[in-house]
């Protein structure tokens, strides 16, 4: 009998061994017929800005290498955050990811309690774009043939003048009350539920200006639709040679730049945590991307997954120090 049972316990342990050896393929098999049906991203803004300037051709290309098709889920509200809320929730079966932007690195600052943490709950996966931030006004409402004319203008007028932004907590509404506090002017903050309706009532005259990412404004001051005054940091954008960067109009320090990049939900197989990264990388650097971000005055810094992780630490810390001097708080 004693015999008996050690031959079980033998039977049993190889079962469990064999199990064991069987799943690590079975995982592999997962990520390697990944994606076997359409992805979804939840892009946490409105259609029509900054992010989904890049989320929409990054989409199209996706879905050309791979052959499903990435599925924008444009959900709006609260400079952000509630996107990013539903993101954080969402199944982490490698078919849901989070396109985001730096706002949700100035959120934690400015929103006493947020629903999620961007740094527990999602995991990086890979910086898309980056874009310097443009002045840019209705040039019928906003009477100033550049930048010096606009600063005068405003001082003039304290008050009587709008910016309209993202919403609270967001890079536009941040770029705004930096400029105000480095010119000493006063122009009146207008949040709106993304850069889309902010963008599209600046274009028809129901605001005055913005500050906005590049990467949305770009068509529209193509266009001549609105202004652009002024480019954020130290150098010109070789798509509007004509705007003049911040530096050379007298705001050495001014340096707003608007960023874009994708999460998952935590506990996404790390297998396809790394597809995806490949995925977006072949996609941003493909001929077609490159035109496209180019034509938005926008750069791909490749960094890798571990890389991005420790720029999102670097920049929840950098505004938080931003947010402090300012004195922003959620109007």
């Amino acid at each position: 009998m004693q015999s008996l049972r050690l031959t079980r316990r033998h039977v049993l342990r190889a079962a469990a061994a064999a199990s064991a050896v069987g799943a690590v393929p079975l995982v592999h098999a997962q990520a390697s017929g990944w994606p076997a049906k359409p992805v979804q991203m939840i892009v946490p803004f409105p259609a029509g800005g900054g992010t989904d300037a890049f989320a929409r051709p990054l989409a199209a290309q996706f879905a050309q290498q791979t052959r499903q098709q990435l599925v924008i889920d444009n959900k709006g509200g609260a400079g952000g955050t509630v996107g990013a809320t539903l993101a954080s929730r969402a199944a982490p079966d490698g078919y849901n990811f989070f396109m985001g932007a730096v706002h949700h690195t100035i959120a934690p600052s400015i929103y006493p309690r947020l629903d999620y943490d961007l740094q527990k709950d999602l995991v990086p996966i890979s910086l898309v774009a980056r874009v310097p931030q443009v002045l840019v006004v209705n040039p019928q409402r906003v009477a100033a043939r550049d930048f010096k004319e606009f600063v005068a203008l405003m001082k003039s007028n304290p008050g009587k003048y709008n910016y309209a932004s993202a919403g609270n907590g967001t890079s536009h509404h941040l770029a705004g009350e930096l400029f105000k506090l480095q010119t000493k002017t006063f122009i009146t903050h207008i949040p709106y539920r993304g850069a889309g309706p902010a963008l599209q009532d600046l274009i028809t005259g129901s605001a005055d200006l913005m500050f906005d990412g590049l990467g949305s404004s770009a068509a529209h001051i193509k266009g001549g639709r609105i202004k652009a005054l002024m480019v954020s940091g130290n150098k010109r954008v070789a798509a509007f040679p004509d705007v003049p960067a911040a530096s050379e109009v007298g705001l050495p320090d001014y340096t707003v730049t608007t960023w874009y990049g994708v999460w998952a939900p935590k506990g996404t197989p790390a297998e396809i945590q790394q597809r995806m990264h490949e995925e977006i990388r072949k996609a941003v650097q493909s001929d077609a991307l490159k035109t496209v971000w180019a034509g938005q005055g926008a750069e791909f810094p490749n960094l890798s997954q571990q890389q991005f992780a420790g720029f999102i630490d670097s920049e929840v810390k950098r505004w938080a120090q931003v947010v402090k001097a300012s004195n922003v708080k959620a109007d």
